[in-house]
């Protein structure tokens, strides 16, 4: 297999994890192309809120350095906030001690400290963090892709068979359940609903006692509620129910919530597996598949990471 640099690589898949990708191996000289079923503003990529956390995902010790790769790319990206919609912004980790959070953590996040009494009403963490606001980010990636001389096509793939390059890249996310196929990959549904900001500026995550999630994370002109992670439901139709009990667990916690003009309901399918798939396959007619998904929820954490993997393992 010649060098991916020159060669006419296929990425499969244009959320943030194919985009990110094919940006890396676009600026790095390939010649690439992107087949997507959806627009990137119509993936899953594009309901997430987005919080550069370092969610535990497998392979442990690979996700800590495609994590903090990731990181200090969104810290150089948060300098044009308003270009890449990347900020860096306060906010409370609840239910969390400061001894829980793992020291290579500690020692990349300046500033992480215990929560006061007065920032949050239990133990939490408070840090300054990349806030990615996806419906800016995601255009932003595709445009310099696109300035780096890639292309973006919309188009289904039911077979590589179909794609006409010598290296693929998979990174379909939950469509890797039925194209690899790999009945490993499942569907964990999360729900947001976004309302008016009523003037918070700091992000929370939070854990009720029943084990439900809450998060409020304010991105510009709103606000973004969740959430919901409901293992292997596939219905991405907003639950009326559900959605009232995710305000009413955040404003719980935000009084300022209560009232909130409702702007928009969100359904996202994370594509979850035991373990993130990062890995070359050789196709039996010679071609080269590199395989890139199953990363949860964890996605933004670690896309620039799991990118600039991907890229080494299609060049080598």
């Amino acid at each position: 297999m010649a060098e991916a640099s020159g060669d006419r690589i296929v990425v499969v898949g244009g959320g943030v994890v194919g985009l990110t990708t094919a940006l890396v191996l676009a600026e790095r000289g390939s010649r690439v192309r992107v087949w997507t079923r959806d627009p990137p503003e119509a993936t899953t990529s594009a309901v997430a809120g987005a919080l550069w956390w370092p969610y535990r995902i497998e392979p442990l010790a690979l996700a800590r350095t495609w994590a903090l790769r990731s990181l200090e790319v969104y810290g150089e990206l948060a300098r044009r906030p308003e270009t890449t919609g990347v900020r860096t912004v306060e906010g409370v980790l609840g239910e969390t001690g400061l001894d829980e959070v793992a020291g290579w953590v500690a020692a990349r996040v300046p500033g992480l400290r215990a929560a006061t009494a007065g920032e949050y009403g239990g133990t939490g963490v408070r840090a300054r963090l990349p806030l990615i606001d996806m419906p800016v980010h995601l255009p932003w990636l595709r445009e310099r892709f696109l300035a780096a001389g890639g292309v973006i096509e919309t188009r289904a793939v039911s077979s590589f068979a179909e794609v006409d390059a010598p290296v693929v890249v998979n990174c379909t996310g939950l469509g890797a359940r039925s194209l690899v196929p790999d009945a490993s990959v499942r569907p964990v549904r999360g729900q947001l609903v976004v309302v008016e900001n009523p003037g918070i500026r700091t992000w929370l995550v939070s854990t009720t006692a029943e084990g439900e999630m809450a998060y409020v994370f304010p991105q510009p002109g709103r606000l973004v509620l969740g959430g919901t992670a409901e293992e292997d439901v596939w219905s991405t139709e907003p639950d009326p129910a559900v959605a009232e009990a995710i305000v009413a667990r955040c404003a719980a916690l935000l009084p300022q919530i209560a009232g909130a003009r409702v702007l928009a309901h969100r359904v996202g399918l994370r594509p979850a597996r035991d373990a993130v798939r990062l890995e070359r396959e050789p196709l039996p007619d010679g071609r080269l598949l590199v395989h890139n998904y199953g990363h949860g929820g964890a996605g933004v954490t670690v896309a620039w990471g799991c990118a600039r993997e991907a890229a080494r393992l299609a060049s080598r």
